[in-house]
């Protein structure tokens, strides 16, 4: 795999590159099926392409499913998540809105560094961090910012 730049990553290890964005439907085998009544769901919520994060999370939980589920048929709707509700894509221009932390306190720290997997803290470990600590998702991606941590493993499959 190509680890450019320019290089966008999907769950399944296909590697997209920027000039393949709104080919998302790419990342999965073209024999895929999607649920109609999550692709009916995410029509309704979809605005000129374009769904927010929160938006595919609320879809997820009202249907009961799995977060990826909701973003396999997004990707196969050949459509943009935005608001990373970690803070970091699809903010238009700004891109990401994350900034680092001024200071990272030690339990933080240390939370961060223990859910750690191949030295990047996955999307879902952030949220659980978050929780645990009663701070907003963007303080993790902040803490991570300021700790040079990348996040990993968009529960959504935006990013690996």
């Amino acid at each position: 795999m190509v680890h450019g730049r320019n290089t966008l990553y999907s769950q399944f290890g296909v590697t997209m590159t920027h000039e393949d964005r709104g080919h998302y439907a790419q990342k999965h085998p073209s024999d895929t099926k999607i649920n109609p009544t999550i692709a009916d769901a995410v029509k309704a919520r979809t605005s000129d392409g374009e769904i927010p994060c929160a938006v595919a999370f609320d879809i997820a939980r009202e249907a009961k499913v799995t977060p990826k589920e909701v973003g396999l048929t997004i990707d196969m709707l050949e459509t943009r998540v935005t608001k990373c509700q970690l803070g970091l894509f699809g903010y238009g221009s700004q891109k990401m809105v994350v900034r680092p932390a001024d200071q990272v306190s030690p339990a933080l720290q240390d939370a961060i560094r223990q859910s750690l997997v191949q030295g990047k803290l996955p999307c879902k470990a952030a949220w659980d961090i978050a929780e645990e600590f009663g701070l907003r998702k963007m303080e993790i991606s902040a803490a991570c910012e300021a700790l040079k941590i990348k996040i990993s493993s968009c529960q959504l499959g935006t990013f690996r």
